[in-house]
């Protein structure tokens, strides 16, 4: 709807409302008033009329029937009265101005307080420039679009959707946005829509399979994962297809299924193509994670000091040094608070460089400091403690009693 329908409506239903308020004023009035007449004559003929049946009962009136003539002539006769007193009860329509100016200045003025007149159209011209804000995300040569524009794409893709809900594409694209935002709610319903719209794209399937697999829900990921399969089934080589599938194994701990998925990604890739060193770290990481339990792991029992007092929004960082005590921990684990004392183990998985394993180190020493703003890079105030050096593949015991 156009800003010019927009008035033209609105005043109208401006108009609607003066003609509410005038029409009564010229009509109720003249026919209250006529009504009351009316009534108030008929009244007094019955009135009357009672009287004289009275007084001829008891013999006082002789020529009731005379009375009676002349009391319904009286009746008759105040017919043009009463005709007279509607003509004089017209209200003159200077007196009705104000009421009608101040309905109609209210009612505007309510609007544009309350009825966000800058939003829509601020919304109107957002869904115009749909081709534009389109054009400007698929294009390489500029710069990448801002957090503005893309809240601008969103919406504008939103209104066209609202008027072509059967365009396959569009949700694709709307669910592709709200993957790239984070937004996993906006993910997941787009990517619904275009997979019941086109079941058999693998395009579609691939964008639905992900905002699943983020919704964290144990259902929706196994759906997910019988979804990628049907991908990698009739195309072999689809590498995200194929990297969906690792990521999900290795976080479901199936290491041996990651490890398969991303050595075939690593053949089909072309030779000296960069993503290769980034499959290398994966498969070591998954090879490390599946040898963990082998004997080549740190297990730490931590406990409180009586004066420590723990923070709801805080975590538990444990990290793994060589003997010496140096600063950069080979292997660290991030939990969240719970009852102490608190058992932990740590393996190869949690190394943090892939080329330099927990399990290279004859000798480890753990510390542990419980964060209480979950940045990791601010200490000040936060509670730790340390372990005495011993052999990798033994326990440890851990007190937390000192401040920085």
């Amino acid at each position: 709807m156009t800003e010019l329908w927009f008035w033209l409506i609105t005043a109208l239903m401006v108009l609607v409302s003066v003609a509410i308020f005038v029409v009564p004023i010229y009509r109720g009035k003249d026919q209250d008033e006529a009504a009351s007449r009316d009534e108030l004559n008929k009244a007094f003929f019955r009135d009357r009329m009672d009287e004289l049946n009275e007084e001829a009962d008891e013999g006082l009136v002789d020529n009731q029937g005379e009375l009676a003539v002349e009391l319904q002539q009286s009746l008759l006769d105040d017919v043009p009265e009463s005709k007279q007193v509607q003509t004089q009860s017209t209200v003159a329509p200077w007196m009705l101005l104000p009421g009608v100016l101040i309905l109609v200045i209210l009612s505007y003025a309510l609007y544009l307080t309350t009825g966000n007149q800058q939003k829509v159209v601020h919304w109107q011209e957002t869904a115009a420039k749909l081709p534009e804000l389109s054009s400007r995300l698929m294009s390489d040569s500029q710069e990448p679009m801002t957090d503005q524009e893309m809240a601008d794409l969103t919406l504008a893709l939103r209104t066209k959707l609202s008027q072509t809900p059967d365009d396959a594409m569009g949700w694709l694209l709307l669910g592709r946005i709200g993957l790239a935002n984070r937004d996993i709610q906006t993910a997941e319903g787009a990517m619904s829509r275009a997979y019941r719209l086109m079941p058999e794209d693998s395009d579609v399937k691939l964008g639905y399979a992900q905002s699943l697999m983020l919704s964290g829900d144990e259902t929706n990921v196994n759906k997910a994962r019988d979804m990628l399969r049907e991908v990698v089934r009739v195309d072999h080589g689809n590498l995200q297809a194929l990297s969906l599938l690792a990521f999900e194994a290795f976080e479901r701990g199936a290491f041996d299924e990651a490890i398969a998925a991303w050595s075939t990604m690593k053949q089909l890739l072309p030779e000296n193509d960069p993503r290769g060193v980034m499959l290398e770290r994966s498969i070591e990481r998954a090879q490390a994670q599946a040898g963990a339990g082998n004997g080549q792991s740190v297990s730490v029992t931590i406990s409180l000091g009586d004066e420590v007092s723990v923070s709801n929004e805080g975590v538990l960082i444990v990290s793994v040094h060589s003997a010496d005590g140096a600063p950069m921990p080979v292997a660290a684990k991030r939990l969240p608070l719970s009852r102490f004392p608190l058992s932990v183990e740590l393996t190869d998985a949690d190394s943090m460089i892939p080329e330099r394993l927990m399990s290279s180190l004859p000798n480890v020493l753990v510390k542990a400091r419980i964060d209480s703003d979950g940045n990791v890079m601010t200490k000040d105030g936060d509670w730790y403690g340390q372990s005495q050096p011993f052999s990798l593949g033994e326990s440890s015991q851990i007190i937390i009693n000192q401040q920085n």
